[in-house]
C-alpha cells in the first residue's frame, strides 16, 4: 500500500496536458482557458456617471441650495461633447460620459428641474458619483489567465475586450466500464443477487462536470477474455479509461489481471485510504487507466481525489485539487491505524459564522444513498482521532 499523498504525486507526474483549440466564446462556458485574456481598452473607456442626475462643477454647489442652467444632456451611448462652464449643468444618465469641464455629479434625488434650470438642494464634491477612465481596468492588463475556467460569472470579461473566439484546452475523452456479473443496466429489473449500474452514470456526470467528454461502454461480466477485449476497445481513442469493480483480491476480481495481460504499466494498486483501498492507476499505451472500486462511495471518493485531478491537469487548469478548508466537527471521528480516512459530511453555517462539519451516518462504502447528502469530505490522517468541537480539515465537493 502507498500513501495517498504519494499516489497524488504519481498521478500528477504521469498526466500531461492535451493541447488547445480555438472555439467561439458562446461555446466556451466550462472550458479551461489556454491563453491569457488582456484588456484592449481602458475600463471604463471614459469618465462615467454612476447615477442619474446632473453633471456639474462641484464648486458651483458649495452654497446649496443653488440654481444652475441646464445646457444639455449626456446619455449612455450619446454624450454631450461640449465644455461645461461655471453656472451650468448637464442632465446625465447612469453610464453616460462626464462632459469636459464637469468634475462631479449630483444624484437626481437631490435636485428639482423646472423651465430649463435645476435646483441643487445639497452640495456635491469633486469626483462624486464618477468612475474615472481606467479606474476598473487599465488597457493591457491581464484580466483572466490561462488555466482559469470560463464560467457564467466571468464570460463577460473576454466579451468586453473583443474576444469573440478564445483558445481553450482540449477536453479529455474518458471511457467508463462497469464490471461484474451482478451488474445490470439501469433500465432493467435486477434479478436475484443483481444490482443496477449506478456507478457509470455517476462517473459520467462527474467527468463532465470536470470538463471531460465521457462515454459509457457496455457492462462486462466476470469473464477475463471479454474484459480484456472491452478494455482494449474502450482505451482506443480515449485519454482516460475508468473501470469500476474487479480491483480487490477475490476470485472474480479480474481487472488488475486483465490490465497486466494487456501489458499495462501499473503505478499503484493499493492505497492507505478509506474508502478506496483497492484503487488501481496504470497506463495502457497512451491511455491512463483508473481502476476504481465497485462500491459507489469508494468510486466517488477515489474519483474526486484522483481522476478529477488528472482530467483537470490534462486541461492545464490552475486549480486541479478540491478546494479545502477547516470546519468544526459535530461528533467524534477517527481514522484506521493504517489508512487515511475521507468521511462524507454535510457542512452547516452557524449563525455566528462558524462552519460545522456533520459526519453522515452512512453504512460503509456501498451506502450511496447516505453519501448523496454529503457536500464535503472530512480528511483524517491515519491513526488520528478528533473529538466533537475540534477543527478538522475538509475537502469541498
Amino acid at each position: 500500500m502507498i500513501e495517498v499523498s504519494k499516489a497524488l504525486k504519481i498521478v500528477k507526474r504521469e498526466t500531461r496536458p492535451l493541447g488547445a483549440e480555438r472555439v467561439a466564446l458562446e461555446h466556451a462556458v466550462g472550458r479551461v482557458l489556454a491563453e491569457d485574456i488582456h484588456a484592449d481598452v481602458d475600463m471604463p473607456p471614459f469618465d462615467r456617471s454612476q447615477m442619474d442626475g446632473y453633471a456639474v462643477k462641484a464648486a458651483d454647489t458649495m452654497a446649496a441650495p443653488v440654481t444652475l442652467g441646464i445646457v444639455g444632456e449626456s446619455a449612455a451611448g450619446q454624450g454631450w461633447h461640449k465644455v461645461l462652464k461655471t453656472g451650468e449643468a448637464v442632465r446625465i444618465m447612469t453610464g453616460a460620459p462626464i462632459p469636459a469641464g464637469a468634475d462631479a455629479v449630483q444624484k437626481i434625488e437631490l435636485t428639482t428641474e423646472s423651465n430649463g434650470v435645476v435646483s441643487i438642494t445639497e452640495p456635491t464634491s469633486v469626483g462624486k458619483y464618477i468612475v474615472y477612465k481606467g479606474q476598473e481596468v487599465k488597457k493591457g492588463s491581464k484580466v483572466l489567465r490561462a488555466g482559469e475556467v470560463i464560467s457564467a460569472n466571468n464570460i463577460s470579461i473576454p466579451a468586453a475586450f473583443g474576444y469573440a473566439r478564445v483558445m481553450v484546452a482540449r477536453r479529455p475523452r474518458v471511457a467508463i466500464i462497469s464490471t461484474g456479473s451482478e451488474i445490470v443496466d439501469v433500465g432493467r429489473k435486477p434479478k436475484r443477487d443483481q444490482i443496477r449500474n449506478s456507478n457509470s452514470i455517476m462517473l459520467k456526470t462527474l467527468c463532465e462536470q470536470a470538463g471531460a467528454i465521457a462515454r459509457v461502454f457496455p457492462i462486462i461480466g466476470d469473464d477475463l477474455s471479454e474484459l480484456k477485449t472491452q478494455i482494449k476497445t474502450a482505451a482506443r481513442g480515449s485519454d482516460i479509461l475508468i473501470t469500476t469493480g474487479g480491483v480487490s483480491v477475490g476470485k472474480y476480481d479480474l481487472t488488475r489481471l486483465a490490465l497486466k495481460e494487456l501489458g499495462a504499466e501499473c503505478f499503484f494498486e493499493r492505497l492507505r485510504l478509506k474508502p478506496g483501498k483497492p484503487t488501481v492507476f496504470a497506463r495502457l499505451k497512451k491511455t491512463l487507466v483508473f481502476g476504481l472500486p465497485g462500491n459507489p462511495v469508494s468510486a466517488a471518493a477515489t474519483f474526486y481525489l484522483f481522476v478529477r485531478k488528472a482530467i483537470l491537469i490534462m486541461q492545464g487548469a490552475v486549480q486541479c485539487d478540491l478546494n479545502n478548508g477547516t470546519a468544526i466537527v459535530s461528533k467524534p471521528v477517527r481514522a484506521p491505524k493504517e489508512r487515511d480516512a475521507y468521511l462524507p459530511a454535510v457542512l452547516i453555517s452557524e449563525s455566528d459564522g462558524t462552519l460545522k462539519a456533520d459526519p453522515l451516518q452512512w453504512h460503509g462504502s456501498s451506502d450511496f444513498i447516505g453519501f448523496a447528502e454529503s457536500d464535503a469530505l472530512i480528511s483524517i490522517p491515519r491513526g488520528s482521532a478528533f473529538d466533537a468541537g475540534s477543527p478538522v480539515p475538509v475537502l469541498f465537493l
